[in-house]
């Protein structure tokens, strides 16, 4: 049963030295800027220790937290957000692509992407990569409070066409707005990294 107990802010990193030591599992959150990947980690953790804004691109670090002093979990800057600078998006792309190459105790990627429109090209490019770099994931849609029941077996059909998954590949409908498939997603996480709390 997926119960948070206990969650805390541990630091902002952007170098591997900076990283706190490897000694937990760890689960990675990435996604566009605007896809809700702080209130997500808000509706996880629930309470509001993610900083949510109405512009995105917030995150411009990567941020560690700690949950039930079991597992980190990993707030990754969104990518794809055009109102900053190339040069930012370019920092912010290596600072993941580091964090990708060097993170050992790295289990799993929460990719996300919107339910509510086709995956984008970037979220093909970062499924690419993850796979490329041998790196377990799964797909998480966001913001699924906007669609009615038929919309939502269509949505994962897309998503599942759209990113060239296999048919049991698992993705997870949510809402932060509305805290549904947040208990499905937790259970699956602790049920893969073999955590029963």
């Amino acid at each position: 049963m997926a119960t948070v107990k206990k969650v805390k802010f541990i630091k902002s990193a952007v170098k591997p030295e900076d990283y706190p030591p490897p000694d937990k599992p760890e689960v990675a959150v990435v996604g566009r800027s605007n896809v809700g990947k702080s209130s997500l980690i808000n509706a996880i953790f629930k309470r509001n220790i993610a900083k949510v804004s109405s512009s995105p691109g917030k995150t411009r670090l990567i941020n560690f937290f700690l949950l039930n002093d079991k597992i980190y979990f990993v707030d990754l800057p969104g990518y794809g957000y055009a109102a900053v600078s190339k040069a930012e998006r370019e920092k912010w792309r290596k600072m993941i692509e580091k964090y990708f190459y060097t993170r050992e105790n790295l289990k799993l990627v929460i990719l996300l992407v919107d339910s509510r429109h086709e995956p984008t090209k970037l979220d093909i490019m970062m499924k690419e990569w993850l796979d490329s770099l041998g790196i377990p994931y799964i797909v998480v849609a966001t913001k699924a409070d906007k669609l009615n029941q038929s919309e939502k077996a269509k949505t994962k059909k897309r998503i599942r066409e759209t990113l060239n998954l296999p048919k049991d590949f698992p993705i997870f409908l949510t809402s932060s707005k509305e805290k549904t498939g947040i208990k499905e997603l937790m259970s699956y996480v602790l049920d893969y990294l073999d955590l029963d709390q």
